[in-house]
């Protein structure tokens, strides 16, 4: 097998549309790639992240495209056939080699083979995709099979296989793409090649890994069929066959005795051992595979116990404690994410104790790059099947294409040790049942074959030792008496009650067995914030009646009432403060409190509540949302308020029945002792009482210590806290909010040094000082700070380090605004919680 790809050459050219002249003409084109990038690179349009311009693109949705290139190729030798390979088309297009059509493709979830044999003569041929507007493509669709519901109405995305948010969601911009996004290769073979390899991993009881390679091969059809041998080989151990003239699949069955066991990050190593599959014609190897698997079993319980039903995640037969987050693509122009930017992306969600993404079904299915370090880092893979918030049709021509783009995905992802699951879709079910779809929907198909039947059957017949969720949310076993697919009680859960229209301390009023969805906004990093996004006049963000309203500032919050809920959330904790600055503090600080508070809950009712996965870690664009790390792979204040809820050994005081509770959280495998201290304090830090008590807490477990009720008892509310540590862990309970505390504004002693690196930051709170935080980006674009959303005791001593190449002034970092706690917003004025504009939409996921 001979590859050459096909990447230079190309061009891109506007066919239909009403293209603004600037855009007009014939423009490099990079494959792979989009439209968009190419256009921008050539500075044939302005950056759309910035400010408005997303809405100025809006043209972009019903313009066709033309890429062309010149393929010079030597005519095929004697029985050697030539196929043109496009990995990814994006999404409808017509491609013709020479002038010749080879075919139309409409789902960019897939790859597209030709055999273009007979066309290579050895002369220079014109190779063109013409690209339709997906938007114009599902439209006409639509009309013929009759509308359904969905987010996002009207926009189409449910009638195209294309990325459901390359049409907007509430986190990202409407810039429908196109383009050839995956690689486009020649392939030159001859006889036969490997066409489908699929290995089934297991282990057995005494150790010894099993792998079952089942293959399938393509036969050239330039020659007598002939007989061919095909080899699999791991760890040193080796099994062949030969596959008759006749036949075109065999199944390798080896037996690999004391394989070393891959573990999810926090549970043990992440051996991957390199299975290859070589195809061979007497002595002429004709083709080879090679992927790295790990040797693991992977289970999901979804038994009925007292509580409802569970959703416990097994490895290796252990339960895990599941810490997750969902997973967007993290660029919308999805070509320009680097193997590089992944890597950084996953090992901060290592950093913050996350043990699984989920790749939601919105985007894409993502790429190796993406699956491979996830292998490596030991993140288990939540895998949604790619229809999300919306009813899709099971007519023609959809239902032949998400067949076909399920199993064309099954079979890439399942070498994948990281892959723990798959899901048929997201919130699918949920709509249907309460987002009034059934009425609109008047007895039309809708998607349940899909979730419930297809996806299952595939995983089944596929990839038959992972398990198949059928949604998230789900319900398994549903009966008219528990048919509620949103149950939190039975199976997976998303909470977006809290958001939409409840307060965060809400998130304590339920237990959820399993929480899949569940999130919180708040504002990127203040640079990427006003490196992107300025005022409608072109100056800067400043009060906040203004700057929430600006139309600019707008088009980078995408949420329904965004900015209202924000303010309404706001409120009964740290006020909203009038100025612009402040506000984005104060809801940076929000945020990070409410994912704390949430986190803590869920990780105190395990093994009750058996996980939960956050929405989300990422962004794929400047804008306020609910990431961790924003677009420009700054971590906000939230990311660190999460880390420190989900340390492996953790420690929290909750109000659970109304008294105050110590908590410890053990999610390792030694036990953890030692004695803990448990004091109420003023805020200056007099002591008025203290519980000594011995801890254990077990391995894989968590202990519950009630307070005594000295201790639990204030003398007065807004003038004392309890503190709580054990064997370096720290928590601090407060009796009121932020707004009746009496918390003195300016609360530290703070001194800056350069050191190697960077510079420190060295904190003493003179009195309790909460949420103190280092916002290094307002100095410099480079700087990175190690930890923040810090709280502190009186007398209480705390370290930053700032990291950065720039030189910088000290003392700028030992204040407002790079220098922030919680107290400070005590003093600056506020202004009433904004009203409701209207009633809350349900809004799934974001």
């Amino acid at each position: 097998m001979k590859h050459q790809s096909v990447t230079s050459g190309w061009t891109v050219t506007a066919t239909a549309g009403e293209v603004p002249g600037r855009a007009t003409g014939t423009f490099a084109a990079a494959v792979p790639g989009c439209v968009h990038t190419d256009l921008l690179a050539a500075d044939a349009i302005d950056e759309p992240y910035d400010d408005a311009h997303e809405s100025d693109l809006e043209w972009f949705h019903r313009t066709d495209w033309r890429y062309g290139t010149t393929l010079d190729l030597a005519a095929p030798a004697p029985g050697e056939r030539v196929d043109l390979v496009f990995d990814g088309i994006d999404t409808v297009a017509t491609v013709r080699l020479g002038g010749t059509v080879l075919g139309e493709t409409a789902n960019m979830h897939r790859s597209y083979r030709f055999d273009v044999t007979p066309l290579i003569t050895g002369s220079e041929l014109a190779l063109e995709v013409d690209l339709t507007s997906a938007t114009t493509w599902a439209e006409a669709l639509r009309e013929k099979l009759g509308d359904r519901p969905a987010v996002n109405v009207p926009r189409p995305f449910n009638f195209v296989r294309k990325m459901a948010c390359s049409f907007g969601w509430d986190w990202g911009p409407d810039l429908r793409t196109a383009g050839l996004w995956k690689p486009v290769r020649i392939e030159r073979w001859t006889t036969a090649r490997l066409a489908r390899v699929r290995p089934v991993v297991g282990v057995v009881a005494d150790g010894t890994g099993t792998v079952e390679v089942h293959l399938d091969i393509e036969r050239s059809g330039l020659e007598t069929a002939s007989a061919v041998t095909v080899r699999a080989q791991v760890r040193g151990i080796t099994a062949t066959a030969a596959i008759p003239a006749g036949e075109d699949s065999a199944v390798l069955a080896l037996r690999v005795p004391d394989v070393p066991l891959w573990w999810p990050a926090g549970h043990g190593e992440q051996p991957l051992a390199e299975l290859s599959v070589e195809l061979a014609a007497g002595e002429e190897l004709l083709d080879a595979w090679n992927r790295r698997i790990g040797f693991r079993t992977v289970e999901v319980d979804t038994g009925d116990d007292e509580h409802g039903t569970a959703f416990v995640v097994r490895v290796n037969g252990k339960p895990i404690a599941v810490r997750g987050a969902n997973w967007i693509p993290d660029d919308h122009f999805v070509t320009r994410i680097t193997r590089e930017r992944v890597a950084r992306r996953l090992d901060q969600a290592l950093g913050a104790h996350l043990n699984l993404l989920r790749v939601w079904g919105g985007g894409v299915y993502e790429s190796e790059d993406f699956y491979e370090l996830c292998d490596e880092r030991g993140l288990l893979v939540w895998q949604d099947f790619l229809l999300a918030c919306a009813a899709y049709p099971e007519e023609e021509p959809l239902r032949s294409e998400i067949e076909a783009e399920a199993r064309e995905n099954v079979v890439r992802l399942m070498p994948h040790a990281s892959l723990l699951l798959w899901n048929g879709g997201n919130e699918n079910l949920w709509g249907h049942e309460d987002w009034g779809w059934k009425a609109q929907l008047d007895g039309q198909t809708w998607g349940h074959t899909y979730a419930t039947q297809l996806f299952a059957d595939v995983v089944a017949e596929l990839d038959p030792t992972r398990p198949y969720s059928a949604n998230s949310p789900f319900t398994p076993r549903r009966t008219p008496e528990q048919s509620h697919p949103n149950d939190p009680d039975r199976g997976t859960h998303h909470q977006w009650d809290v958001w939409n229209r409840l307060d965060w301390s809400v998130y304590s009023d339920e237990i959820p067995r399993f929480c899949s969805e569940f999130g919180y906004q708040g504002p990127p990093a203040w640079k990427t914030l006003t490196d992107h996004v300025h005022a409608a006049d072109g100056g800067p963000l400043t009060a906040v009646d203004d700057a929430c309203a600006d139309p600019v500032f707008l088009i980078h919050q995408k949420a329904d009432d965004g900015t209202g809920k924000l303010g309404r959330g706001m409120a009964p904790h740290t006020g909203v403060p009038a100025d612009f600055e402040d506000w984005h503090w104060a809801a940076q600080l929000n945020q990070a409190r409410a994912i704390r508070h949430a986190v803590e809950h869920y990780r105190s009712w395990w093994p009750r509540t058996a996980g939960w996965i956050v929405w989300q870690l990422n962004d794929c664009w400047p804008v306020v949302s609910w990431a961790l790390v924003d677009s420009e792979e700054r971590p906000k204040p939230v990311y660190f308020a999460l880390r420190r809820a989900n340390a492996p050994r953790a420690l929290y005081l909750v109000a659970q029945d109304e008294d105050l509770t110590l908590v410890a959280v053990n999610d390792t495998d030694e036990p953890w002792t030692g004695t803990a201290q448990v004091r109420r304090e003023t805020l200056a830090g007099k002591d008025y009482v203290t519980l000594i008590t011995e801890l254990t807490v077990a391995p894989r477990s968590v202990e519950f210590e009630p307070v005594s009720p000295d201790v639990a008892t204030p003398y007065d509310t807004a003038g004392e806290v309890v503190v709580a540590e054990f064997d370096g862990a720290r928590t601090v309970h407060t009796f009121v909010e932020d707004v009746d505390l009496r918390l003195e504004p300016d609360p530290l002693e703070v001194s800056a040094q350069r050191v190697e690196g960077g510079y420190r930051i060295d904190v003493r709170a003179r009195s309790f000082a909460d949420g103190v935080t280092v916002h290094p980006d307002r100095l410099a674009a480079d700087a990175r700070v190690d930890d923040g959303v810090v709280t502190l005791p009186a007398g209480a001593r705390a370290s930053f380090l700032v990291t950065t190449t720039a030189e910088l002034d000290p003392q700028a970092l030992t204040r407002s605004p790079v220098l922030r706690t919680a107290n400070e917003l005590r003093g600056v004025a506020v202004r009433p919680a904004p009203e409701a504009t209207g009633p809350s939409t349900h809004m799934s996921t974001p």
